[in-house]
């Protein structure tokens, strides 16, 4: 299981929809689309870290595109491949990432986990994604 967030923007925290196109540049309408970068992915178990802080943090917070559920990113390595829904087929491309000094994240949060945390990918597979549909290792 997992959320779906988009922005029009870089750097910023992403709004959670329902539903998503996903073409081989990326999510419609997300500005992360058609760059090397076109999905970024973090686990929502990660967010845990951050519980004692008081800090209402949720999904699309850390700029990710996908928050998973239940899949373990130690076993994700570059090349890694996953399922979304019934379609879209994304490979892993990049484990973590440099972190600019003019992130709103980071400002708001004080860190920001994608540096260590986060997934990047680019599409394999188009398709149409739904909130809550599944997502596995497909290779």
């Amino acid at each position: 299981m997992f959320r779906l967030s988009v922005s029009g923007s870089k750097e910023q925290k992403k709004t959670n929809v329902r539903r998503v196109t996903v073409t081989n540049e990326g999510i419609v309408g997300d500005a992360h689309s058609g760059t090397a970068r076109a999905l970024s992915l973090l686990p929502y178990e990660s967010f845990e870290q951050y519980g004692h802080l008081g800090l209402n943090i949720g999904p699309g917070d850390f700029g990710e595109n996908v928050t998973t559920l239940g899949i373990d990113f130690a076993e994700l390595t570059v090349g890694s491949k996953l399922a979304l829904g019934d379609s879209v087929v994304i490979e892993i491309i990049q484990v973590g990432k440099e972190c600019h000094d003019g992130c709103d994240i980071k400002q708001t949060v004080g860190d920001c986990i994608m540096p260590r945390e986060g997934l990047f990918a680019r599409v394999l597979t188009e398709g149409k994604v739904n909130e809550g549909d599944s997502i596995r290792i497909v290779g």
